[in-house]
């Protein structure tokens, strides 16, 4: 029989995709079967596949607690969505995500980490080895931190990070680690105790607890702090939700969020792109970048939509978004970055080009030109746009 002739779940199994129960099994018209791998790869009973930008590499799991549905995701070897919705997002290499996911668009998970069952996340990106417990809520997030599978940065189960405010706006991205640091593997992991709460914007550095139950309201740039609190205080004062007092404050950490991002393209296009191979393809790093690009636009719309209630930012917001557009390009001091380069193409093993490995192996002397190099991009975007006024 003429290959074209044969259904798309068909052409699936030839190619050595396993279908246990193909007939409960929809393949969107757009899905390239180019784009999907037939080893090892599962896909389990009731899921769905859409997308012409599907990407699914070897050993990728789908569906094994629950249906899936995946639209427009890259999906890197060895990830496993055991059951929910996931649409324009990336899934890096041997990730996972429990029953009843929700993972919209703007959301990378890279390598081993992992979300457990019943998460919620959008424009949300978690470092290597970073883990979510269950019943969470984690929109908007940036995490990083920790060393390893042992040593990673958490969050407790039946977290949520406030991410909408009583004046219906969302700049609210809280980063908690950073993408300087963060990119080396060598720092202290962040905790988020379980029943806990993060009000957005805010920021914790590397090595923050917050203790079970707690819900944290300020930034924490201090390492090593254990965060604790309960209902110690309570009141009812009058309120106007119209009102903006503090401006400064989610003004700068929503620009420090941004320069974040647009650092990490920057790595993307620099580091991560040196490790192209059949278990990272181009096709995936593009994802990458093409998802990240996507968190980068929605973090400028949301904080235009803010500055548009308070007038005097309004007024100068058109030059203000020029310079984020003409900063997205921004490459930092190509000094530092050119020396990090150097060391890092040392470090390389080209017979597997393993990225975890390689960024580990690298000494913490010579990660420091790479921190510094992604740091003055950071520094750059803060020192060139500054329109905030009041407190």
């Amino acid at each position: 029989m003429n290959q074209k002739s044969l259904s798309k779940v068909e052409q699936l199994i030839n190619k050595g995709v396993k279908i246990p129960n193909p007939d409960t099994i929809e393949i969107g018209e757009s899905v390239s079967l180019d784009r999907i791998s037939g080893k090892g790869t599962v896909i389990h009973s009731g899921s769905k596949i859409f997308g012409s930008s599907t990407l699914i590499l070897d050993n990728v799991k789908i569906g094994y607690e629950n249906p899936v549905t995946v639209s427009n995701c890259y999906l890197g070897p060895g990830a496993k969505l055991k059951g929910g919705f996931f649409h324009q997002a990336v899934f890096l290499k041997n990730t996972s995500a429990g029953s009843g996911a929700q993972v919209r668009e703007g959301t990378i998970v890279e390598e081993e980490a992992s979300i457990a069952h019943t998460v919620g996340l959008k424009q949300t990106i978690l470092f290597p080895f970073v883990t979510l417990g269950s019943l969470i809520n984690f929109c908007d997030c940036l995490m990083s931190g920790g060393t390893e599978k042992k040593d990673h940065s958490e969050v407790g189960s039946s977290f949520i990070h406030f991410n909408y405010t009583p004046n219906q706006d969302k700049a609210t991205p809280s980063l908690l680690g950073d993408v300087p640091h963060g990119v080396m593997l060598n720092r202290k992991p962040v905790f988020l105790g379980g029943q806990g709460g993060l009000v957005g914007p805010c920021r914790l550095t590397f090595g923050t607890v917050t203790a079970a139950g707690t819900i944290c309201r300020k930034d924490e740039l201090r390492e090593g702090r254990l965060i604790f609190g309960g209902l110690e205080k309570s009141g009812n004062i009058p309120y106007s939700a119209a009102s903006y007092k503090i401006i400064k404050r989610p003004v700068l950490n929503n620009i420090i969020y941004i320069a974040n991002l647009i650092a990490l393209m920057r790595w993307y296009d620099n580091v991560r792109s040196l490790f192209i191979t059949d278990n990272f393809p181009l096709d995936l790093l593009q994802g990458m970048k093409a998802t990240l690009s996507l968190g980068i636009s929605e973090r400028i719309k949301r904080l235009r939509e803010f500055s548009e209630k308070i007038p005097d930012l309004n007024a100068k917001w058109p030059e203000v978004e020029k310079q984020f557009h003409e900063l997205e390009n921004t490459r930092g001091d190509e000094r530092l970055m050119d020396n990090f380069i150097k060391s890092l193409e040392y470090h390389i093993d080209t017979s597997d080009k393993d990225y975890i490995k390689t960024i580990k192996s690298i000494p913490d002397d010579e990660k420091e030109s790479g921190t510094a190099w992604l740091q003055s991009i950071v520094d750059q975007i803060l020192e060139e746009i500054q329109w905030w006024e009041g407190k």
